[in-house]
């Protein structure tokens, strides 16, 4: 069974399948990278925790940063944020996004958790 979380006409926020979970790409307000980070990534847990999952059980995350300049600025909120040892398989590169306020966009696949 597929189930389909906050759908619209283009795109689901969530998609959950045998119990994976797919999270549609996230980004997030402020001004400079570390804050659309810190607030790209609250919006993840959000979405994490209404889709049965949290960041200890994600499975990949994609990133997409508008400059790669501001790579190291990135890592240092995500290396905070990601628990030790539950780092997951991870890619990052520099592409356009959606509006030129955009710094960056995270893409995440996750496990859900076991209910507890």
């Amino acid at each position: 069974m597929i189930e389909r979380l906050h759908t619209g006409p283009r795109m689901s926020k969530i998609v959950k399948h045998n119990g994976t979970i797919y999270l549609c790409g996230q980004v997030g307000a402020g001004d400079g990278v570390s804050a659309q980070t810190r607030d790209c990534l609250a919006r993840i847990d959000a979405l994490l925790a209404e889709a049965g999952s949290d960041r200890g059980h994600i499975l990949q995350a994609i990133v997409w940063l508008a400059d790669m300049a501001d790579f190291a600025e990135m890592n240092a909120v995500w290396d905070a944020w990601v628990p030790e040892g539950r780092a997951p398989a991870r890619a990052c590169g520099e592409a356009r996004l959606a509006r030129d306020a955009l710094k960056v966009e995270i893409i995440i696949t996750a496990a859900e958790a076991p209910a507890a």
